[in-house]
């Protein structure tokens, strides 16, 4: 006669918590799609706008910022439309953290040199960044319209910031009279033109770079004669 094996039963506590235990399910929930998407997408733009100051825009495709991040052409048009909407994207993002960080140069305080200091601290920084870069190396005119229009928009604001603290700065005395639209367009070209002779292979960090650009602008290049002290005074008066 065979024998029959019986399955010994479970503890009940066991199997309750197995009963209560929730399904693990192997699709991520929709917020952390949204958090991968948004990394994957900010891939693509960083990579883009690296090659973009790299190659220029025109002479850098959809199949070169495919390649680099190693994956097909078709997977980049889940996270972009087209080539137009990424260099959108790149230039805004370069705008924004400049009017991100100018603002908040501003809201630190201080009297109009501290903040212009602060602001152009700011800026020279940013334009050697990539996307910052990128808003530099690529002209207004290789932006479609009507966004074109708004970059413009946003630039005139920095423009703005920087004409005002001139102007600031005149009024309290703290920088020599001067035409603060020049004296804007003058600071805010020089600043930007780092972004492209720049290479991050070079001798000087971004640091010593933004300083030196700093201090040339706010203290001119010409010698200064030193100043002439009491003491030296007298002993040149003791000597004539």
């Amino acid at each position: 006669m065979a024998t029959q094996l019986r399955r010994t039963p479970r503890p009940d506590a066991a199997a309750a918590a197995d009963a209560a235990a929730p399904a693990v399910s192997p699709w991520s929930g929709a917020g952390e799609r949204q958090r991968q998407r948004e990394a994957k997408r900010n891939a693509v733009l960083s990579t883009a706008a690296q090659m973009f100051n790299e190659r220029g825009f025109h002479a850098t495709s959809l199949d070169d910022i495919a390649a680099r991040l190693h994956v097909s052409k078709p997977t980049l048009y889940y996270y972009v439309k087209n080539k137009d909407e990424i260099l959108l994207a790149c230039v805004d993002k370069g705008l924004r953290m400049t009017l991100q960080g100018i603002e908040a140069s501003r809201a630190a305080g201080g009297n109009a040199v501290d903040q212009l200091r602060a602001c152009m601290q700011v800026y020279a920084g940013i334009v050697m960044q990539p996307f910052g870069m990128c808003l530099i190396r690529v002209g207004d005119e290789e932006v479609p319209e009507p966004a074109r229009g708004e970059l413009r928009r946003m630039k005139s604001e920095i423009d703005l910031a920087f004409r005002r603290l001139v102007a600031q700065g005149v009024e309290e005395g703290s920088l020599a009279p001067c035409d603060p639209k020049m004296t804007a367009f003058v600071i805010a070209g020089a600043l930007s033109w780092i972004g492209r002779w720049y290479q991050p292979e070079g001798a000087h960090t971004p640091e010593e770079i933004a300083q030196q650009c700093i201090e040339t602008l706010l203290g001119g290049v010409l010698a200064r004669a030193p100043r002439t002290t009491r003491s030296t005074a007298k002993k040149r008066a003791a000597s004539a």
